[in-house]
């Protein structure tokens, strides 16, 4: 039976992070569950982590069978969510779109599902449902995430405030602090028309960008570069301030405040030229970016349901996936014989006549047969349902 477990979606960092599984250990905790299940999938990031698995135990001692092979403590056990079966499916298939992302329709997590299978398909953890499941779901996150173009809508702190700055005429830019979001923001830059960038790190060795627009600056020496730029965006993890009023020039100046404690310091606000957006104040931004991200995702849901109905058309044929194969070898075999049969002949034979006789030949093979079994069906007494078969293959137009 297909199966998942996850961590629920309203736990703290706290519980997540008693019920994680870092990647390094994600190849034990796979190896570990085969020993119960017939395929696994691991999938943990920074806001999830859910196992899914095919497992002959059906009830909800599975999950505490789980928690035993994974050393978890039973006490976290109620901060765990299952489902079964078409509930999985349609789990997978809109997780893989970014209908369960904390930044609604963000593209991040289709990535880390196809690093999530690709590390299961490496150690032989998935070989059918699982398989299938997961290389639809990445299909179909990709065909979403095309159509739906979600890419042009900004799905990011970061994006959203140079999406906003550029739209406020700010060209020349300064970026404090280089960690994952300083990095994130100044990439976002470099996709934009913008004239100059300054990075302001503690250690300028960590940058490797070749662009004449970009200048690293000292950490100490930012404030004597603010009168060089349009907009501020400040994202270092400083317990303290690090955008002083007394450093801010007599120009106007927009600031974004990624960082929580607050980089700039309250009294800047006050000054009449200066903008500044704290974290709040740039997530009431993305409230407007979220609504049409909903109505986008809204719009492109057939998507989903259309990936959906095609796993669940491939389980209800899987079972015939072996006769289907022996049908295709003998349409191999029985091309294969009269192909060699032209190619040994055609020099000795009018090549016309041979293809007409070898084509009449092939279907001959199946005509005859198709007959034959007609005949033995009638006789059975199953001759009707046999008929309408075998016209539809036979005689409708193809």
């Amino acid at each position: 039976m297909l199966q998942l477990i996850g961590i629920k979606s309203n736990c703290t960092v706290e519980i997540r992070e008693k019920l994680s599984i870092i990647p390094k250990h994600s190849e034990r905790t796979i190896n570990e569950l085969l020993g119960l299940c017939k395929e696994v999938v691991v999938l943990s990031t920074c806001n999830r982590t859910e196992i899914y698995f095919d497992c002959e135990i059906s009830d909800e001692g599975v999950v505490e069978e789980i928690f035993i092979r994974l050393g978890w403590n039973k006490k976290f056990i109620n901060y765990i969510f299952r489902k079964k079966e078409e509930e999985v499916t349609k789990h997978l298939m809109e997780l893989s779109c970014g209908f369960y992302s904390k930044i609604l329709g963000e593209d991040q997590i289709l990535g880390q599902v196809k690093i999530a299978y690709e590390e299961s398909l490496k150690l032989k953890a998935v070989s059918r449902d699982l398989q299938r499941l997961f290389q639809l779901a990445i299909t179909c996150g990709k065909e979403f995430r095309d159509k739906a173009e979600l890419y042009k809508i900004p799905v990011s702190s970061s994006s959203i405030v140079v999406k906003e700055a550029l739209a406020k005429g700010a060209k020349k830019f300064m970026v404090l602090g280089y960690g994952e979001v300083g990095q994130l923001t100044c990439k976002y830059i470099l996709g934009i028309n913008f004239e100059s960038l300054y990075i302001v790190v503690r250690n300028g060795s960590c940058i490797d960008i070749n662009d004449h627009r970009i200048r690293v600056i000292p950490f100490e020496q930012r404030k004597y570069h603010y009168k060089d730029v349009d907009c501020i965006i400040s994202c270092t993890s400083a317990p303290h301030t690090v955008v002083s009023k007394n450093d801010i020039p007599d120009k106007k100046l927009i600031i974004y405040d990624l960082a929580v404690p607050r980089d700039v310091d309250n009294e800047v606000a006050s000054l009449e030229q200066v903008e500044v957006y704290d974290i709040d104040k740039i997530s009431l931004i993305d409230d407007e970016n979220k609504k049409i991200r909903e109505l986008k995702m809204s719009e492109f849901k057939y998507i989903v349901d259309k990936y959906i109905k095609e796993y669940k058309d491939w389980q209800c044929i899987k079972e015939i996936t072996p006769q289907i194969t022996k049908i295709k070898i003998t349409g191999e075999k029985i091309y294969s014989k009269r192909y060699n049969t032209f190619v040994n002949k055609k020099h000795t034979k009018d090549n016309e006549v041979l293809a007409r006789t070898l084509l009449k030949s092939t279907s001959d093979a199946y005509v005859n047969k198709a007959i034959e079994v007609l005949k033995e069906e009638y006789l059975k007494g199953r001759g009707e349902e046999c008929l309408k078969i075998i016209q539809r293959i036979f005689c409708q137009p193809s």
